[in-house]
């Protein structure tokens, strides 16, 4: 009889600091990660009112150069990258052929011919391999993941904070690469909480200075060190997805509701006939975002009823520290109306079908 043994988890440039600063960590995506350091609830709100920095270390980052990046990378993408100036960001899906999602990324573009694309944590090699499979004209793709390190500084006061440690701060959605001590750091404003910030990207063996001086610089700032909890709570009342639970290569990105992300008038992309064809009367199903009428707390797997007939069940679920209600997103058939209820607990809560975002400034 075969034993079976766990894969071990791998470990940020972080770690260290986070279990000997009192950080409670799980497994995720294959990581060993900080969930919380005191409560999901705590971190959330200091986010929302001022400032948190996480560690993002798991993320990948794949970097797509050549004179041919940007027709490969149009190929690849259901966005429309040429609309990506350099110096700029935009979010995009990469689908397979069936229009099933690989992958939900952001693409930068750091200088003519060249982009960074950074891909979520348990399919950075999957992404790398199917982006291989695809290439085509003068195009080189280099996954470095292992090389970098990639903290999140999110809220209202993030800026702020990052203000005074750099000289240079890109605006909305852009990004620009620093030359830092001998050391290229690239600085992302997005991220994925719905708050203003920084995504930072640099070698993995300067993650740490750089953690422990934002630290110090946000300490007026009230800023807290975050776990995966809250950013989770964070980007689930963002109404922001998160691969693996609400999007995947089983859900189409027609299906899974962001249509800005597919531009389905530019040219051929991978999956755009399916998605086509799903745009033109095919689709079935799509996600819904619920909020509950009364208290509990939904979570994944729970089942979504409409009247008395479960028709979906719930991929993300959780509490929300600023509607104080529980909220979710789900697939559910289409041109269902009315009277939706969800199981927590055993009981079926009330609940209604509302727009993202569940909360917005």
């Amino acid at each position: 009889m075969k034993t079976h043994i766990e894969p071990q988890l791998k470990h940020t440039p972080l770690y260290d600091w986070h279990k000997k600063n009192g950080a409670k960590c799980v497994g995720f995506a294959g990581w060993e990660m900080a969930v919380l350091y005191t409560s999901i609830v705590e971190e959330h709100l200091a986010v929302r009112k001022n400032a948190g920095v996480f560690d993002i270390s798991h993320m990948g980052q794949i970097f797509v150069e050549g004179t041919g990046a940007l027709n490969f990378l149009q190929k690849l993408c259901t966005n429309d990258i040429s609309k990506c100036r350099v110096g700029h960001a935009i979010y995009s899906h990469i689908c397979n052929t069936e229009g099933g999602v690989v992958d939900d990324i952001f693409v930068y573009s750091l200088v003519l011919n060249q982009y960074l694309v950074v891909v979520n944590a348990s399919t950075a090699n999957k992404d790398f391999d199917w982006m291989t499979k695809q290439k085509e004209g003068d195009v080189t793709i280099r996954n470095e993941s292992d090389s970098f390190g990639m903290i999140a500084l999110q809220g209202p006061k993030a800026i702020s904070v990052a203000s005074k440690l750099f000289k240079n701060i890109p605006g909305r959605h852009e990004c620009l690469a620093e030359n830092i001590q001998n050391e290229t750091m690239f600085f992302c404003r997005t991220g994925y909480t719905g708050e203003d910030g920084l995504e930072i990207i640099l070698p993995e063996e300067n993650t740490l200075e750089l953690w422990e001086k934002i630290l110090f610089a946000g300490k007026d700032s009230n800023l807290l060190p975050c776990g995966l909890g809250a950013r989770d709570t964070l980007r689930l009342e963002a109404g922001y997805l998160l691969y693996g639970n609400d999007v995947d290569e089983e859900h189409t990105s027609m299906e899974s509701g962001p249509s800005w992300v597919v531009k389905l008038n530019k040219e051929n992309f991978i999956g755009k006939e399916a998605l086509l064809k799903q745009k033109n009367g095919e689709l079935k199903k799509h996600l819904l975002a619920f909020k509950l009428k009364d208290r509990g707390i939904p979570r994944h797997g729970s089942k979504i009823f409409h009247q008395e007939e479960v028709v979906g069940q719930v991929t993300s679920g959780t509490f929300s520290p600023m509607l104080k209600i529980g909220i979710a997103l789900g697939y559910v058939p289409l041109n269902l109306e009315g009277n939706f209820s969800i199981e927590c607990n055993g009981k079926k809560i009330p609940a209604e079908v509302t727009k993202l975002p569940f909360y917005n400034k």
